[in-house]
C-alpha cells in the first residue's frame, strides 16, 4: 500500500507543478498586471506590428527566453500571449515547469484585433 501512495503522491506533485493556467485574452485587462508581467512571446517583427499596452517582447523561439526570467521572482504572475495562442500555451507550460505562475492568454493578439 505504501509504494502505491508514494507513487500517487509523486504523480500528483509532478502534475501540479507543470500545469499552466489560461484566460481568454478578451477577458484580460490592464488591472490584471498591477502586480504581474505581460509578455508578448512573438517575434520582434510581429511585436512591431502591434501589441498590448505594457507588454514586454520576449520571443519564445529564442534561446534566451528562459534566461530572461532568471531575475523574475517566482511569486510574480506572468501573463503570456502570442498571435493566436499556440506559442503562448507552450511558453506558459515552460514557465510553469520552472515554478512560475504563468497564465496563457488564449486567442492571442488576433482575438483583440478581431474584437475591435
Amino acid at each position: 500500500m505504501r509504494p502505491f501512495l508514494n507513487s500517487l503522491f509523486i504523480l500528483l506533485f509532478l502534475t501540479a507543478c507543470s500545469q499552466s493556467k489560461s484566460k481568454h485574452i478578451t477577458e484580460f485587462s490592464q488591472n490584471d498586471i498591477k502586480n504581474a508581467l505581460l509578455i508578448d512571446v512573438r517575434t520582434s517583427d510581429e511585436y512591431g506590428l502591434g501589441h498590448l499596452k505594457n507588454a514586454k517582447n520576449v520571443d519564445v523561439l529564442q534561446n534566451t527566453f528562459v534566461a530572461y526570467f532568471d531575475s523574475i521572482p517566482k511569486t510574480k504572475t506572468i501573463y503570456v500571449y502570442c498571435k493566436s495562442g499556440g506559442r503562448s500555451a507552450k511558453a506558459a507550460e515552460k514557465l510553469a515547469a520552472l515554478g512560475y505562475n504563468a497564465i496563457n492568454l488564449e486567442g492571442g493578439y488576433d482575438a483583440i484585433k478581431n474584437k475591435k
